[in-house]
């Protein structure tokens, strides 16, 4: 059972900013009268400027979220895009693996780079949710569908199967005071989608989003984001991806197909694909290019036997659930269309 709350920004400083006040005060009650204490670390709210500037700032705050005694989950503010930064104050000297123990870990976007480093030191985490996309969501509530998984982790400490959401939400794009309360256009879903190969099979699963994983590969970005990452081997080696599920999601810079295919291109190159059970992908955020990005798979993937499921409800797109990394996974979309979690 969750107790306390500890907020992290691994990534953007975004939290820290006037312009997200009432979504910060409206994401903060939410935990508490979800019975949570609420421990912002002390540069989380920093601002974007400042963070920007201070990577070693940011590792700080991760270091001191998983060495203190209170704190039960670190939960990310947001993604953003340059958290590979923090690599050399998080393993120069160990200083990750020194401080990681079993409390819950839960973000998604760029966050990807953090499960990563995580995977690296051999602790187990959640993707899928952030504080300000999720529990600052401006509507009368936390998204249903949303809720429900997040609630199951802050009392369970786990998740114990994800299930296809009734309705997808189409995005937010004004985030003004006068939008509080107001509820995003919905629209019917129509459950995870089995795009070929098996409907059942099983492995631990990794992943996140496939811009973050391009950035590994590609500095086109940030040009020195491919060195350190081959430097401190934060990509799993190819033996390491044998047997597990990949789950890929795209963000909201709604990367065009070529990218998308340059991207997967990366993994196929890696050989990635020669050795994993399956593929889990996201649903696209208003599922723009969902038709393209299915086409690519196929094409650059190249292997009607491995099984891809789409449409599942993470990442980017509205509503979220929350996917366990680290734990064996079997995924069956013959029947009930869910994925179930072992926990050891």
């Amino acid at each position: 059972m969750v107790k306390t709350v500890g907020i992290v920004s691994l990534s953007r400083g975004t939290i820290g900013e006037d312009f997200v006040k009432h979504e910060v005060e409206l994401g903060t009650k939410r935990l508490e009268e979800m019975g949570l204490k609420v421990k912002f670390m002390p540069n989380a709210l920093k601002g974007i400027e400042y963070l920007e500037v201070h990577p070693e700032k940011r590792a700080e705050d991760l270091i001191a979220a998983y060495k203190d005694p209170e704190i039960d989950m670190i939960l990310c503010a947001i993604g953003g895009d340059d958290t590979y930064r923090l690599l050399p104050y998080l393993f120069k000297n160990d200083e990750l693996k020194n401080a990681v123990n079993d409390k819950i870990f839960l973000g998604f976007s760029d966050t990807t780079i953090n499960h990563f480093m995580l995977h690296k030191v051999g602790v187990k985490s959640f993707y899928g949710q952030s504080f300000l996309a999720d529990i600052c969501e401006m509507d009368k509530d936390i998204l249903p569908y949303t809720k429900k998984y997040f609630t199951e982790l802050i009392t369970t400490g786990k998740i114990k199967e994800i299930t296809p959401s009734d309705v997808w939400y189409e995005s937010r794009t004004n985030f003004d005071l006068d939008q509080m309360g107001t509820a995003l256009p919905k629209h019917e879903d129509n459950g995870f989608e089995l795009l070929q190969g098996e409907s059942s099979f099983a492995g631990e699963i990794l992943g996140g989003c496939i811009d973050s994983i391009y950035d590994i590969f590609n500095g086109e970005r940030y040009a020195d984001m491919p060195v350190l990452c081959s430097k401190y081997e934060l990509f799993p080696s190819k033996e390491d991806w044998k047997g597990k599920i990949l789950l890929l999601e795209s963000s909201e810079e709604q990367p065009a197909p070529e990218k998308y295919r340059a991207a997967l291109q990366y993994l196929k190159d890696y050989g990635v694909f020669d050795v994993i059970s399956g593929v889990l992908v996201g649903k696209p955020m208003d599922r723009k290019y969902e038709v393209e990005y299915k086409q690519v798979l196929k094409e650059v993937i190249a292997n009607e036997s491995l099984p891809i499921v789409c449409n599942i409800n993470i990442g980017h797109a509205l509503p979220r659930c929350i996917i366990p990394f680290g734990v064996e996974a079997v995924v069956d979309t013959s029947d009930r269309k869910m994925v179930k979690f072992t926990w050891q």
